[in-house]
């Protein structure tokens, strides 16, 4: 079973409904920039990918 997903998109269409679905089966998000401010707006938990590397995003 898949305990982790990266989830960065520039194309924002349907990434909260995708989110919604990992986070139904378990898995935790990790996430950049702004798809991590769409998921989390809309009320669903992620992280961001700096903590999980403990480097800041370059892009």
């Amino acid at each position: 079973m898949i305990k982790n997903a990266l989830l960065s998109v520039s194309d924002k269409t349907g990434i909260v409904d995708f989110a919604k679905g990992l986070v139904e089966l378990g898995v935790t998000i990790y996430s950049t920039g702004g798809t991590l401010k769409a998921i989390t707006e809309a009320g669903i938990p992620a992280k961001s990918v700096e903590s999980l590397t403990d480097f800041p995003e370059m892009m």
